[in-house]
Parts: structure tokens; sequence; C-alpha cells
């Protein structure tokens, strides 16, 4: 165990794994940090992949005691961008809302809709901190909510690699734990949107206001209930599939890390969110 301050790089790339995608990295040192938000999700597990110091942090913590509603994603965003991550790969098991994005479809998505409830979504809020400092009221863009770099690396790493990977689509992420009712199902994919989750946001949006690069990768483990005929997806489902699509995700991820651009190098819509704006807090 290694206690840090958040002073010290040790990744310039982080991954926040989803529902059964734990084991991301064999040898890691784990790292706990604290932040003005309280803990995240676990400890950080910080190694090496393709020549590069990756930071993983299991979302819903190592025994996925977290539902999707309850993860402190403030933290958990504050947590990897003060060890000096500055680019995040977001893997999430989704619901597919239309019948050819079935189990085992690998979507990076382009758009976001935000049907959340109770989520906080932004560290700009004009409230005291526990540490006794205040951030202004910032009004960040996001009509791209993802980085367009790190989705081109995306998805022609996974066409290298043999995995068909949609390129864009609308990822809806609804608040959970509960999965849609078909009524809400079928409303989704009236709206024209591709895949629906409980997770991806707010970290986006979290990443944005800390000027990371996030990328959104998508693995459709069940048809939504509005989209299948069947008694509607279940838990045991998700995780099966997930389970089955693992090994490849790994794949893919490691050839992504070892794709994207050196940090000094950026130079996407993530970098300068702000814009000049005050945030009233030094950012990590």
């Amino acid at each position: 165990m290694v206690e840090n301050s958040g002073a010290q790089t040790l990744a310039e790339i982080g991954v926040i794994g989803g529902s059964g995608f734990y084991s991301f990295l064999d040898d890691v040192t784990e790292v706990t940090i604290d932040t003005p938000y309280g803990a995240p999700s676990d400890s950080l597990f910080v190694g090496e992949v393709a020549g590069r110091r990756v930071a993983f942090l299991p979302r819903h913590g190592r025994k996925h005691h977290l539902p999707p509603h309850r993860i402190n994603y403030r933290a958990n965003l504050w947590a990897l961008a003060s060890v000096g991550v500055r680019q995040v790969l977001g893997p999430c098991a989704v619901g597919g809302l239309r019948t050819e994005y079935g189990p085992g479809t690998l979507l990076v998505p382009d758009q976001l809709v935000d049907r959340t409830k109770s989520r906080l979504q932004t560290y700009f809020d004009g409230e005291t901190r526990a540490d006794g400092r205040t951030p202004n009221v910032v009004h960040v863009t996001f009509a791209d909510p993802y980085c367009p770099v790190g989705r081109r690396a995306s998805i022609a790493t996974a066409r290298a690699g043999g995995w068909e990977a949609v390129d864009g689509g609308t990822l809806v992420v609804v608040e959970g734990p509960r999965f849609s009712t078909r009524a809400e199902s079928r409303w989704h994919a009236a709206q024209g949107w591709s895949v629906v989750g409980m997770t991806g946001h707010p970290e986006a949006v979290l990443a944005r206001e800390l000027g990371l690069c996030y990328t959104s990768l998508t693995l459709v483990t069940d048809l939504d209930a509005g989209a299948d005929t069947g008694e509607g997806v279940s838990h045991e489902e998700v995780l099966e599939v997930f389970a089955a699509n693992v090994g490849r995700m790994r794949d893919v991820l490691f050839d992504v890390v070892g794709a994207l651009p050196e940090s000094s190098e950026r130079d996407c819509l993530c970098v300068d969110p702000l814009g000049g704006q005050d945030a009233g807090i030094e950012l990590p």
C-alpha cells in the first residue's frame, strides 16, 4: 500500500473499469488517494501498459459494493487527475436500444443524454468544500462530450484487432440501479438513442471540467427491455456477457493506451475547457 498526496505524477492515462472488469492490470502498485470531495470508489492501481503509466480505478469498488447512483464520481476523477492522469478511458456495460446492437457489440459513442436524478456533476457549484475553499460558478461547454482523439484511436484500434466497433451513437445514462421498464426503453429508442447504461455520466463532464480527455467504450451486454421480446435483462445476463468479452475489451484497451498521444502533445477540445474563466480553486 502506497499513500500518495497527489503531488507526484504516477500515471498519465486512467481507466475507470465497469462491471466485471477489475483485473485490467497484472503487476500494479496500489495507491490510496484522499480528495476534497471524499474518498474515491477504491484505491488506484498503477502499472505499465504499452510503455505508458496507467492508473486503473474500479468504478464500483473492487467488491462491486457501490451501486451506480452512489459512486463518488467527483472524487474518482479528482483522484485520477491528482496523480497526473490527463486522458481517461471509460469502458462500461450497456443495453442495446436497436436490434442491430446485440450482445457483444462495441460502440464508441459521440453523444450523451443525461437522465440521472441525484448525481453531483460539477466541481464549480459555489459551495464551500471541506477544506474551506469555495469554487466559483463556471459554465463549461459540453456540446461534444467525448474526446475526438480518444474516439478515433479507440475505433481504429478495435477494428485493427478484428472487432468492428460502431463509430458514434448516443449513450443515454439512467439513474439505476434498476433496469428500464419496457416503456422507458421504447421511449429511449424512439428518440434515436443507441445504447443505455447507468455509468459514464457524470464522469464525462467532470473530466471535461478538469481538462481531461474522456473516451467512453460501451460493450452491449443485452438488448434493452423495449428491444427484447423476452422477460427483460437480468444482472446475471449482463455479467455473463461482459465476462465472455472481457478478454477482447482488455486487448483493445491495451492497444488504445499505446495509441493515445503523449499528454504534453494534446491539442483537442478537452485541453482548455474553462476558456479563461476563473475556477476559484486550484485544479489538480
